[in-house]
């Protein structure tokens, strides 16, 4: 019954530890392939300056590589921000014996007795959202936003990985329409 317990708990702290969830959007409109340089309009503020710059670096890594390069006017301007949350998930153990009555066969006295257990745990944990946007420099209009969501790990190393695979699935599609070879 213990093993199953620890079992049950596992299973619950695995699916917390979830990959990021994205969402992205855009301007079919935008000529993307136009878009050559960037420019940051924002940067994001998270509360270690290491996560920080891991993002950043991340961001313009993941741009570079796509073929824009960071420029002072660049033809998009670039504009991120983070945000944390708390979450709590319940679980609850339930645990129990029974057994049955005594008395007169089809009879009508008899008696029973059950006993029970529930236990239940609170766990809470961060949900942390990166939202990047991209506006054209020269119309002032929004072209894209990627939106990343996930729990926030507790050790650094875990945060690094976190950050690293949210990026990459952030800018796995972009730009819109790009083809595979690109």
């Amino acid at each position: 019954m213990k093993a199953f317990a620890i079992a049950v708990l596992a299973t619950s702290l695995v699916a917390c530890a979830s990959t990021p969830t994205v969402k992205t959007d855009y301007d079919p409109s935008a000529s993307f392939s136009s878009y050559k340089t960037y420019t940051w309009a924002m940067k994001p503020e998270a509360s270690s300056p290491l996560v920080q710059q891991r993002i950043i670096d991340g961001i313009n890594a993941r741009l570079q590589a796509k073929g824009l390069r960071e420029a002072p006017n660049g033809d998009i301007a670039l504009a991120a921000h983070i945000a944390n949350s708390q979450k709590q998930t319940l679980d609850t153990f339930y645990s129990g014996t029974g057994m049955g009555g005594w008395g007169w066969r089809g009879g009508g006295w008899g008696g029973g007795m059950a006993m029970g257990n529930a236990t239940t745990t609170v766990h809470t944990y961060d949900v942390g959202t990166l939202v990047v946007d991209m506006f054209d420099a020269r119309t002032k209009q929004a072209v894209w936003r990627g939106t990343a969501s996930g729990t926030v790990p507790t050790s650094p190393d875990k945060v690094n990985a976190a950050v690293e695979a949210g990026l990459d699935k952030l800018f796995a599609a972009f730009p819109p329409g790009a083809t595979a070879a690109r």
